[in-house]
């Protein structure tokens, strides 16, 4: 995917008045990376709104300052916790002529045999995957497709996955990533032995005309 541009302004604002740029429909952002000193930046939400969406964090961002363009990750976008509302954002400088790392998510597609003909249930090991590229091969996504799960106990690999040309997958091949696991039997409820009460009722009045017995014998041969 291409890079995409997005308009930044150098902010002196720090602290609680960083409240003021947000009513302006401004979002305090910094920017950082290696050999660079950290900048303290602002962006407009709806137009950083836009690319997240479109980006991701796998997508280079240029972030043009002053008319410099900036190639740039999104490495952390903070929110409130109640609102949702983007509060803070944090760009991490790159060079196009070195390879990164970066987590790309998974993108489960297709639907699994095993579940509708078997009753298999999804169990999901990873939902992003580790990987290695020049910023400019890092994929949006990675697509898993659940057609090849078949039959029960089957399992999607690392290996299994296919990845853009110029991208390494940073994890062992023989990681699962996706398993048809068997449906849980139901248990069989519990049914309880069912006693003869009438059996210990008579068992008890039986010893208890053995004590009286007893009692008169002893009294008589008092």
């Amino acid at each position: 995917m291409e890079p995409m541009d997005l308009a930044a302004q150098p902010r002196e604002i720090t602290g609680k008045k960083v409240r003021a740029l947000r009513r302006e429909g401004l979002v305090p952002a910094e920017l950082y990376g290696h050999g660079i000193k950290n900048m303290h930046l602002s962006v407009g939400v709806k137009d950083f709104n836009k690319i997240l969406k479109a980006a991701g964090a796998t997508t280079v961002v240029n972030l043009v300052i002053n008319k410099e363009k900036r190639p740039t990750l999104i490495h952390e976008v903070g929110r409130d916790f109640l609102t949702g509302d983007i509060v803070s954002i944090d760009f991490h400088q790159i060079r196009m002529d070195e390879k990164i790392t970066a987590k790309v998510p998974l993108e489960f597609t297709g639907e699994a045999p095993a579940i509708k003909e078997k009753g298999a249930v999804l169990n999901k090991a990873m939902a992003e995957i580790e990987v290695e590229a020049l910023p400019n091969d890092l994929p949006h996504s990675i697509t898993v497709d659940l057609s090849a799960l078949d039959d029960l106990d089957k399992t999607i690999y690392v290996k299994d996955l296919s990845v853009p040309k110029g991208v390494e997958m940073l994890v062992e091949p023989e990681t699962a990533v996706v398993t048809a696991t068997p449906p849980v039997a139901e248990e069989e409820p519990v049914v309880a032995e069912t006693v003869d009460v009438s059996a210990v009722k008579v068992e008890t009045e039986e010893k208890k005309a053995e004590r009286q017995a007893e009692k008169t014998k002893d009294e008589k041969a008092g």
